[in-house]
């Protein structure tokens, strides 16, 4: 073999690997853009709510496109949010890593990728499974998009209440895959998560409030204060609690739901009390009750299932 031929051979394996590590890098950052930690509890309760429109077991195919396309429509939303939001997340110390902020993306392929994630969820459902489950997917898409990320999170401090309705459609998604059917009990599942999304959020805006406060969006904390919020977040723990009862009121839901959900209750409740109690600012229990708000609507869709299963 030549010398030169040597000489070039680390360095065609040293360029091959430096391209594969690009390759990867791109990847990782695509990832990023769905933000799959989000996304993963809004694909708990669309499972969930698929036993439970079921009664037993759906069919695996099934499970999978609506997981697969549910992933796609919630990450293509959030892509597009952070098309939008670059500006405000350059600010952010909690953003300031995002692909589009850090330049490792341009804002033209973050959004034409968020796009086609949203095409491909609605066109890929509505073929394998039905229109009906499409269409709530990309409602769930349009309203966070227009509804939150445009609209109501740079104007008013009722931006995730009302903007929350996004967050709340998966449990529908995967009961309309199912039972291509939206009866009462499904419109139930929303309404928990709906009523579930201002204590979890407000917890998680004390813990950012200087974040918020430093970009200009008008979160609870940032405009009322952390006291004021902290009330709220009790407050709606409380309409929470009442909420997820009206499944076992309605008869759609026996004693192992019923006994959770005031189990589980009672714990989110005893948070916000000790959320309120607590005096000093940045405190530990902003933090305990994001937590805790994660695992409890993970638990509480768990117990639906086996409630109905059972």
């Amino acid at each position: 073999m030549p010398p030169e031929a040597v000489a070039e051979a680390p360095a065609g394996a040293m360029a091959a690997a430096g391209r594969g590590a690009a390759a990867r890098s791109l990847l990782l950052d695509y990832v990023a853009l769905t933000k799959p930690r989000v996304i993963s509890l809004l694909l708990v309760t669309t499972l969930c709510a698929m036993f439970v429109a079921e009664q037993g077991m759906p069919g695996g195919w099934l499970i999978l496109w609506t997981m697969a396309g549910g992933y796609l429509s919630a990450g293509g939303a959030n892509a597009i949010n952070q098309y939008v939001d670059r500006d405000i997340d350059a600010l952010m110390r909690r953003t300031t890593g995002r692909p589009i902020v850090a330049g490792r993306m341009t804002p033209r392929h973050a959004l034409g990728f968020g796009i086609a994630c949203g095409v491909t969820s609605f066109v890929g459902m509505g073929l394998l499974i039905n229109w009906l489950a499409a269409a709530l997917a990309l409602a769930g898409l349009l309203l966070y998009v227009f509804l939150y990320t445009l609209w109501l999170k740079r104007t008013t401090i009722h931006n995730i209440v009302i903007g929350g309705a996004s967050g709340a459609i998966p449990p529908l998604v995967g009961w309309a895959a199912v039972a291509n059917d939206l009866p009462l009990a499904a419109w139930l599942l929303f309404a928990i998560v709906f009523y579930w999304t201002p204590p979890h959020f407000w917890a998680l805006a004390l813990i950012l409030r200087r974040d918020y406060s430093e970009a200009g969006v008008p979160m609870l904390p940032v405009v009322y204060g952390e006291a004021a919020t902290r009330r709220q977040v009790l407050t709606w723990s409380l309409v929470l609690v009442g909420v997820t009862l009206l499944p076992s009121a309605s008869g759609d839901f026996g004693a192992i739901y019923t006994w959770s959900a005031l189990v589980l209750g009672a714990v989110f409740i005893a948070h916000g009390v000790a959320l309120v109690r607590q005096r000093e600012e940045g405190g530990p229990w902003a933090r305990r009750t994001f937590s805790w708000s994660l695992l409890y609507l993970a638990l509480l869709f768990v117990a639906m299932v086996v409630d109905r299963v059972s």
